[in-house]
């Protein structure tokens, strides 16, 4: 069977059987495959106009599809996840449920649902030949003339992520997502202002304490909320402190209150945030993903390549955080490069350009080669933006030629980050803003698209 990064599902879709009824099969018949093969085609297939061994090939691709979707192991034996499904059975909205968010978060099925948004935003009909070209941009394939996408549409909407065919529900797809359910429980009621201000405030994590412009600044150039200056403490400020989202603390007149995220939002939009990202990484990285920003700087200057690399993936996590931009996957990780070089893909669902290419670099001096190999494989995979980081220095010849870039192809902003911009950014998090629109000509506060 060709290589498929998404689950192979041919006669596992709920227009062919039913879930409940197949993992009740697993459960009796668990430990022999045949046994549960012979209840399957006998449920299933034993009508169907075809030779008895098709209906048993018919079969054997149920129990393949309930394999590659982590259901049951060779033996048909339940695994841990078809477990809390079997346990499930008998409440159907809760196990569609359960299943949808399985697809989301461990089988490719946010970077499906993110391509069909693109493609719709494009104008473009969705098809499975624009899906493959779409997928195989993001690092996903499945073989030429397979369903997977299809299938994996169908198991998504007996949840009410996709509705009349292949349009989203949003809310379906944030709550399933884990992203967004409390969220949108924690902030749905608050006005739009103390909302993004309080999204920007936990970009940053929750480990320290920001003078309030600062986060007022990212939050208009993260989601375009525009603020009232002289009106920021009493429409603001003085609400999230009310309500438990955040502590104030005032050092002069003078100067603005610092804001620090209060116990109630970190556990009650902040870590389940953090959770579901952690998800979507290595288990090695995910320890990194809760330090703060000094913390992976000095891991960079570690003897040892591995920790080093891993390291460098936490810091493109921990900048591009900052701007929200929801990461997509890593192409080429520090550690397999002795930790000099991450290449990884981010979205954004506020900012005009959606699909951005990060190279993180830990080299003393950026090279125009290294600066050439990301815009050369930026244009082919269709990426809004680039972002190239490098923890040393990036000299004038490497400005100069993504200035070029720019002039000629002015569709692909290339923004440039060196160890100095990291070590403003360490200070003042907003100073990301300016890095990006200093080195790329990216205005971060017109560059948001309207929000849904």
């Amino acid at each position: 069977m060709p290589k498929s990064d998404l689950p192979f599902g041919s006669e596992f879709s709920p227009s062919q059987i039913s879930l409940s009824k197949v993992l009740e099969f697993a459960y009796e018949h668990g430990g022999n495959w045949k046994n549960f093969e012979m209840k399957v085609k006998l449920e299933y297939f034993q009508s169907h106009k075809t030779s008895d061994y098709n209906r048993g090939k018919l079969a054997n691709n149920t129990k393949l599809g309930m394999q590659a979707y982590g259901i049951i192991d060779d033996d048909a034996n339940l695994t841990e996840f078809g477990q809390q499904l079997y346990a499930l059975r008998k409440e159907s909205k809760l196990l569609y449920e359960a299943l949808a968010t399985h697809i989301l978060l461990n089988l490719h099925g946010s970077t499906l649902v993110q391509c069909v948004q693109d493609i719709q935003a494009e104008g473009t009909p969705v098809t499975l030949n624009v899906l493959r070209e779409w997928l195989e941009q993001r690092g996903v394939i499945f073989p030429r003339g397979g369903k997977h996408p299809s299938i994996m549409r169908l198991w998504l909407e007996k949840a009410g992520v996709f509705v009349d065919g292949w349009r989203v529900n949003e809310l379906r797809l944030g709550a399933l997502r884990g992203l967004n359910s409390e969220e949108f429980e924690t902030l749905a009621g608050l006005p739009a202002a103390q909302r993004f201000f309080l999204k920007a405030l936990l970009n940053l994590g929750t480990g320290g304490s920001y003078p309030s412009n600062q986060i007022e600044r990212l939050a208009t150039a993260t989601y375009g909320q525009k603020y009232n200056e002289k009106g920021l403490a009493k429409e603001v400020l003085y609400p999230l402190e009310k309500a438990g989202y955040i502590t104030l603390k005032k050092l002069t007149r003078a100067k603005p209150p610092v804001v620090t995220a209060a116990a109630k939002v970190i556990s009650e939009v902040y870590e389940p945030l953090l959770k579901q990202l952690e998800k979507q990484t290595v288990e090695e990285l995910r320890p990194l993903l809760r330090k703060s920003l000094p913390e992976i700087l000095t891991e960079l200057r570690s003897t040892d390549t591995h920790v080093k690399g891993l390291a460098l993936e936490a810091l493109a996590f921990k900048l591009m955080r900052i701007i929200d931009l929801q990461y997509v996957k890593t192409r080429l990780r520090g550690t397999a490069t002795g930790g000099a070089e991450v290449d990884a893909f981010f979205e954004s669902r506020y900012l005009a350009f959606q699909r951005w290419q990060v190279l993180c670099m830990n080299k003393a001096r950026l090279s125009v080669d290294d600066a050439a190999k990301e815009v050369g494989l930026a244009q082919f995979l269709r990426s809004s933006a680039v972002a190239i980081i490098n923890t040393g220095h990036i000299d004038s010849g490497v400005r100069h030629y993504a200035k070029t870039v720019m002039a000629d192809c002015s569709l692909l902003p290339v923004a440039l980050i060196d160890g100095r911009d990291l070590a403003t950014i360490t200070k003042n998090p907003a100073a990301i803003v300016d890095a990006l629109g200093r080195n790329s000509q990216l205005i971060l506060a017109q560059a948001f698209r309207p929000r849904a």
